[in-house]
């Protein structure tokens, strides 16, 4: 084979290489494109780093920085044809799901209720959290049997909730409280109610520390709970103004 074929069959083989490499690139640009809308990730109020050694650094900045933002990305999205999901206040929406188009009913439910349960996460939880007080601390005693109790069923209803999903300690209006559990993204705002703190049993939520140890997880996550704005929420839910 001469030199100038030798080179054109190089030639011919480098643009066969780029040109099959060529759509992978475009669709990894495309899939990595957060979409811009009216839903954003709400910044974590401390350092990713500052819930250790109980959550570590990792699964804090993938927990907020992926999976949250995957389901803001989700609902720009649906809000680009559908833009009066984006104007209504989220517990309306999520207390109405009959409401939404068919066609985008469960994408909602999954990604709408999955960014209320996790704003409301990195809200309730915090370093130098304090203990419970007040108000809350009456209530829990009250209506939960005491710390001790709580604790402990709270931990149980978290350990048995089957796969994915998150335990809850709900607030009526009269400031009544109660343990509940709810499979995937699910969030009590759709039965009329409000979670005044929830815990994350995703595995996604601890499992570069605690692997299968979800019990071992659920014990150590109440180093991170910051009492003092579980005060303001249980004083909001009790004023009839607590939203997510």
């Amino acid at each position: 084979m001469s030199l100038l074929s030798r080179r054109h069959l190089m030639m011919a083989a480098t643009g066969i290489v780029a040109a099959a490499a060529a759509p992978r690139l475009a669709f990894a640009q495309a899939t990595t494109a957060a979409p811009t809308g009216p839903f954003t990730l709400p910044p974590l109020p401390y350092p990713v780093a500052a819930l250790e050694p109980h959550i570590d650094a990792k699964t804090m900045e993938i927990h907020h920085g992926k999976h949250h933002q995957a389901y803001v990305s989700n609902l720009n999205n649906f809000a680009k044809d559908n833009p009066k999901l984006a104007s209504m206040p989220v517990p309306e929406v999520l207390g109405n799901l009959g409401d939404v188009p068919e066609a985008i009913r469960t994408g909602v439910r999954n990604n709408l209720g999955g960014h209320a349960n996790h704003t409301m996460f990195w809200q309730i939880m915090g370093p130098n959290g304090g203990k419970p007080a007040g108000d809350v601390l009456a209530a829990i005693d009250r209506d939960l049997g005491g710390m001790e109790k709580f604790q402990a069923d709270f931990n149980a209803a978290g350990g048995r909730q089957f796969g994915s999903g998150w335990v809850f300690v709900t607030v009526s209006k009269d400031g009544k409280l109660a343990i509940e559990t709810r499979p995937n993204q699910d969030n009590p705002m759709m039965d009329g109610k409000r979670a005044l703190l929830g815990n994350d049993v995703w595995e996604h939520a601890y499992y570069l520390s605690y692997q299968n140890r979800r019990a071992d997880y659920l014990k150590a996550w109440w180093n991170t709970v910051n009492w003092n704005k579980v005060s303001e929420r249980y004083a909001a839910a009790k004023a009839g103004q607590l939203g997510i």
